[in-house]
């Protein structure tokens, strides 16, 4: 029987499973159960008001006529709506559905779920209120525009504190961020691409402490060139690894100065950018790559034989490889340490060392609404990445425990903190804080987010889930993995 915390899943699986059967059929149970469970509650997030309501009167304090006050107070100070509305602490979640996990475009309405989702983690993990905003990016001609997505942004800015892109198609993604962050007067952050990043970097900061390497000496393979790895690049280079250690690979080989196809691509002005910054020797085989290197991280197409085992044999001793395409790694954990890999990570829970942006994001954009910055810059993501991986450090970390997990609920006011100082510091912070009271302001709306759970689910107002409907999400899994 499966527990109602799902903390004994692997336990329900035929013990005649291999270790991968088990870890498709887990899979296979969470998306089953997703619809399910979404069906059942009718979405995950709803509206709810803080204020008291004692009275009939009250309504006309929270409406008309007390409220024209507060129109016109904000009319005379727009910052002031900060104060006088739930803008300090309310983030769009933007997305045109173009690229929704691995499934690729799902339709505007098609990552509802997915932004609802970050809407979620943003609440629970960062006591942040979001909205999903999930729309139609395509032009008279049936194209998806990124202008368009711009031009949205910019319009709804004066609603909210911060904006969170996601799940945009490359490179319309660079566009939109790029021009939204230029654009805007408040924090731009595109998910996908700087969280990964930022969750990167301080998880090989730790397997670097552990391997006794420096990022400025190693040799780095980036296997992908998509979003997610050229804002790894970026980030990477920006904490002080040199561009002449790094080799870039996308589906047509590696990058390097030689590569037209993207000096002449307009749109692809992130990639031609790393192509003039690394890989200086034109190296161009992927065993020419792999001779000696230090750290490999794919972002690439999910494997589990994307990366070949023989590639990892030919790195250096005590090699660092992180694979995190969902949902399957480039290659399993398993086969990348029998082929000579001391540290691995995924981007997935059920091994060691999940390297997941919900560490960062919730904390990154919690920090910059508490001092109302007007951007989040690449430093602010090396001083939360650092924070993360000193958060790991402190409490102990081993070569399968090099980054914190989501259950460590301590981190994330602690990477607050950390961003909004560094805010501070570089100029884009409207109002001042000290550490220590960013730090208690989240760890209290953290707090205050899990109590109000707890008393709506004890109360029976969050109503508690079927567990039939668990049961048969987990049968149904078995039976299609064993029809495979």
């Amino acid at each position: 029987m499966i527990k109602k915390d799902l903390s004994n899943l692997q336990d329900c699986f035929p013990k005649d499973f291999t270790l991968e059967q088990k870890s498709a059929c887990k899979t296979l149970f969470f998306k089953k159960l997703s619809v399910l469970a979404h069906q059942y509650y009718g979405g995950k997030m709803q509206t709810l008001p803080k204020v008291s309501v004692d009275g009939f009167n009250w309504f006309n304090v929270w409406y008309t006529p007390g409220v024209s006050a507060v129109s016109t107070t904000i009319r005379t100070n727009n910052d002031s709506s900060y104060q006088l509305s739930n803008r300090k602490n309310l983030v769009a979640v933007v997305s045109d559905s173009t690229r929704v996990l691995g499934d690729g475009d799902c339709t505007p309405p098609g990552g509802l779920g997915v932004m609802e989702g970050k809407a979620f983690l943003m609440k629970y993990l960062g006591g942040i209120d979001a909205m999903a905003l999930c729309i139609d990016s395509k032009d008279e001609t049936g194209k998806n525009n990124p202008d368009k997505m711009v031009d949205f942004v910019k319009m709804v800015q004066h609603s909210f504190g911060a904006v969170n892109l996601e799940d945009i198609s490359s490179p319309n993604c660079f566009v939109v961020l790029d021009k939204c962050q230029e654009a805007c007067n408040i924090p731009v952050w595109h998910d996908d691409a700087q969280g990964t990043a930022c969750i990167t970097l301080a998880a090989l900061t730790n397997a670097l402490r552990l391997v006794e390497k420096k990022l400025s000496d190693v040799k780095i393979v980036l296997y992908g060139a998509g979003a997610a790895n050229s804002t790894i690049a970026r980030l990477l280079m920006g904490d002080g690894a040199k561009g002449e250690n790094i080799v870039m690979f996308d589906v047509n080989g590696t990058l390097d100065s030689s590569r037209k196809d993207y000096q002449e691509n307009p749109m692809s002005y992130r990639q031609w950018a790393l192509c003039q910054a690394t890989n200086p020797h034109h190296i161009k085989t992927e065993e020419e790559a792999f001779k000696n290197a230090d750290v490999l991280i794919a972002l690439s197409k999910p494997g589990p034989d994307t990366i070949k085992p023989e590639w990892i044999k030919l790195m250096a001793d005590k090699a660092i490889v992180f694979t995190c395409s969902n949902p399957v790694p480039e290659i399993y954990p398993e086969a990348a340490k029998t082929a000579g890999a001391y540290i691995v990570a995924t981007g997935r829970g059920d091994f060691p060392n999940q390297v997941n942006n919900s560490i960062c994001f919730p904390s990154i954009l919690k920090g910059v609404l508490a001092v109302q910055a007007t951007k989040i810059t690449d430093t602010m993501a090396i001083a939360a990445a650092h924070a993360i991986a000193d958060f790991a450090n402190k409490r102990g970390i081993s070569p399968d425990n090099i980054i914190p997990k989501m259950t460590e609920t301590d981190v994330f006011p602690a990477v607050a903190a950390e961003v909004a100082m560094q805010a501070i510091k570089e100029g884009h912070a409207k109002i001042c804080l000290t550490k220590e009271e960013v730090y208690q302001q989240t760890k209290n709306d953290i707090e205050q987010t899990h109590q109000m759970i707890d008393v709506l689910s004890r109360q029976g107002l969050i109503k508690p889930m079927d567990m039939q409907l668990v049961e048969k999400a987990l049968q149904e899994a078995i039976t299609e993995m064993r029809s495979k």
